[in-house]
This record gives structure tokens, C-alpha cells and sequence, in this order.
């Protein structure tokens, strides 16, 4: 029954998350749009009135005028909008999600005892210290450096790869890529809360009083603001990292992650450059290559030779022939706990995977290989102890055809 519900609670969780996510990231990237296209009113008229940019724009049927004052409007509306409501939601949605999946089930897939000795206890610890930790760290940087952008971003760059190399050195790898995305994830919710929304009601309130803002909070909103920007598609990468088992589960996974977080930020910079009319191509194909660089640093030894991916070797080393016979008992100890028409560690088998015969074994050979051997990521947090051998074994019964 846990295992029920925990499976619909994580479902309708992750639903609720992409929802939420969805909404924050596409109004962030209406706004940054909206900013960078902003050009100068051509009316006198809407000059003197304090108009800072104007963009007209066709959709829907329909046209839009959006104009931006850096000072105040003549009249403040009524119903002035926040964009507030949507990070809160992806934030807690998220969490939500990490304490159902993760915390309340650390041994599962938290731990991973070839990557640290961690009791339940401290696991869950030290998932809460990361986040918390990170955005301190990250908030300290920014009031330090805050007036020189480039050394900022120098700062946090080595910050997040400390942390990638960190995470994957505490928790089983695919939760450490999901944590990293996690705290970044969490920055960007705590500058919304503590430092954008904050700034813009002070902004408000002032003119509400019919006094002159302070253009300083609004300064530092702004910047925490275009942080945001660069997050985000890090993020949503770690979002869906449960997919990328060739990066988690290789050697160098720390650096993986981190080339993919840079790359996906040279992106997003790339798209903030084309809304000023500065296509800077340079950009993308820097991304590229970065791309490439993590294909292969974690591209198999078979593929590219043992010194990219020394410990996938040893799975491929000669030995006497393995047939499907041989495996099947490995498999079905080791995996048959989830991967079962009726399995003990959960409600339902894992995308409908069922390994009970010799024939479904060898239907799902080359995943079975990937994920046990190449990956290392099954069974997740090694919960059931297959060993160094067994993973060999595998291995060479898949180079060897799975016959």
C-alpha cells in the first residue's frame, strides 16, 4: 500500500511540478524577451509621459503595445501583476516531490554505499544542508562581488561545479544530479522571494507615496533576476537527468554535469543576445562543442578505447562465453525485486519492464547492459549488492550476442 501511493503521489507531484515549471520559466522568458526587444517610443508624446521602451506585436488574432516606465506611470493600476506565484509553486511542488521520492526513501535512491557510507539519517541531512548551503554561499557571493558581473559569474560557475563534484561523491548519482538541479532550483525561487519581489514593492510603495524610488533595490532585483535567466536551463536539464543514465553513471559524471549546466547557459545567452538583434553564433557552437566533449568523455571503452572509460573495461574483459541461461538467475536476484510481474520492492514493475523469463531477459538485453553495466545506475543505490563480477558477467553475455 506505501508503495502505492507513493507511486501516485509522485506522479500527480511531477505533474503539478512541469505544470508550475512551465509557467515561471515561460513568463521568464516572455520578460526577458519583452526587455531586450524594447525600442525607443516614437511619439514625443509617449516619451514625455516617462516611457522608457515600447515593442508592438502580433498574435493571437490580435495586436499587443507594451510599454516600459523606469520611473512610474501616470496613474498606477489596480491591478498590477506579480510575477511571484508561480516559482513559490514550483519550488514547493518540487520539494514536495524530493521528500516523497528521495528523503522518504533514502536506501532506495539516495544511498549508494560504493559512493559514501551514508546512514538514512545523515542522507536526508545532508540533502536539506545542500540546499540550504547553497543558496547562503550563493547570496554571500553576490553581496561580496555584486558590483562586478563577470567575476560573479566566474565565482558561481566554480561554485556549481564544486557542487556537482560534491553531490556525486555523497549520494547514489542519479539523485546527486537531481540535488544539483534542486539547489540552483532553489536559488532562483529564494531570489524571487527574498530579493525580487522585495525589491519591486519597495519600487511600488514609493510611488504609492508619490516619492522618488530608490533605483538600488531595483538594481540588485535585476541582477538576481538575469541569474534567474541563466539557471534555468541547467535546471530543467537536472530535471530530466533520471533519463541520462550515460552521464550519471560514468566516472567523470561531476563534469558531465557541469559542461551540460555551462552549455545549456551559453544557450540561454544565445537566445538573450538574438532578442537585441545580436545573433552571436559563436555562442551556440561553443555549447556544441561542449556537448560533444561530454559525449565523449563518457562514450563506452569498446567504442573509444579504455582510456575514456577505463572501469566499463573490465566488464569487457575476455572470459569464457556467457549465454542468457547463465544471467537469467543474476537478473532475476538482483533485479526481479522491482522488474517482476509481482515485485516486492514496489507497487508496479518500472516502465512495465518485467525480467521473470529467459526470453524477457534476452528481449531487453542491450538495456539491461546499459543500465547495469555501462551506467552502473541498476539497481538503483546497488540496494540489492549485485557485485563487480556479476556486472562482468553481464557484460560479457552482451558482448558476446546474448545468446
Amino acid at each position: 500500500m506505501f508503495s502505492y501511493l507513493t507511486g501516485w503521489a509522485m506522479g500527480l507531484l511531477i505533474w503539478l511540478h512541469v505544470i508550475a515549471a512551465i509557467a515561471w520559466i515561460g513568463e521568464s522568458f516572455y520578460f526577458v524577451m519583452l526587455d531586450n526587444s524594447l525600442h525607443e517610443p516614437e511619439e514625443e508624446a509617449e516619451r514625455r509621459k516617462g516611457v522608457f521602451g515600447e515593442l508592438w506585436a502580433v498574435h493571437g488574432g490580435g495586436f499587443y503595445h507594451s510599454q516600459k516606465y523606469l520611473v512610474s506611470p501616470a496613474r498606477m493600476p489596480d491591478d498590477l501583476h506579480w510575477s511571484k506565484w508561480k516559482s513559490y509553486a514550483t519550488w514547493l511542488s518540487g520539494f514536495a516531490l524530493l521528500t516523497v521520492m528521495y528523503l522518504m526513501q533514502p536506501g532506495t535512491y539516495l544511498i549508494d554505499p560504493s559512493v559514501a557510507h551514508l546512514t538514512p539519517s545523515l542522507a536526508i541531512i545532508c540533502v536539506l544542508g545542500f540546499l540550504l548551503a547553497g543558496w547562503v554561499v550563493y547570496d554571500i557571493a553576490c553581496r561580496l562581488l555584486g558590483k562586478n558581473d563577470f567575476v560573479l559569474g566566474v565565482v558561481i560557475a566554480i561554485f556549481v561545479a564544486a557542487a556537482a563534484f560534491l553531490a556525486t561523491h555523497l549520494f547514489a548519482p542519479q539523485a546527486a544530479f537531481l540535488i544539483v538541479g534542486a539547489m540552483i532550483g532553489t536559488i532562483m525561487s529564494a531570489n524571487v522571494f527574498f530579493w525580487i519581489i522585495p525589491g519591486q514593492k519597495k519600487m511600488v510603495n514609493a510611488l504609492a507615496r508619490g516619492e522618488t524610488p530608490d533605483p538600488i533595490p531595483g538594481k540588485r532585483a535585476k541582477q538576481r533576476s538575469v541569474h534567474n535567466t541563466y539557471f534555468t536551463l541547467p535546471v530543467v536539464f537536472a530535471m530530466l537527468s533520471s533519463h541520462f543514465s550515460m552521464l550519471y553513471g560514468g566516472a567523470a559524471n561531476w563534469l558531465s554535469l557541469w559542461l551540460v549546466m555551462v552549455a545549456g547557459a551559453l544557450i540561454r545567452q544565445y537566445f538573450v543576445m538574438r532578442h537585441t538583434k545580436s545573433e552571436i553564433w559563436q555562442l551556440p557552437t561553443m555549447a556544441a562543442g561542449l556537448i560533444v566533449i561530454v559525449m565523449v568523455l563518457v562514450a563506452p571503452a569498446h567504442l573509444i578505447g579504455g582510456a575514456v572509460h577505463a572501469q566499463t573495461a573490465a566488464a569487457n574483459a575476455p572470459g569464457p562465453t556467457v549465454d542468457t541461461a547463465a544471467v537469467t538467475p543474476i537478473i532475476q536476484d538482483r533485479c526481479g525485486k522491482c522488474h517482476s510481474a509481482h515485485p516486492t520492492m514496489m507497487s508496479s514493475a518500472p516502465d512495465g519492464l518485467i525480467f521473470d523469463t529467459a526470453s524477457e531477459i534476452h528481449q531487453h538485453a542491450a538495456l539491461i547492459y546499459q543500465q547495469a553495466v555501462q551506467a552502473k545506475s541498476m539497481p538503483p543505490g546497488n540496494i540489492t549488492h549485485i557485485t563487480k563480477a556479476e556486472r562482468a558477467k553481464i557484460g560479457r553475455w552482451f558482448q558476446g550476442g546474448a545468446k
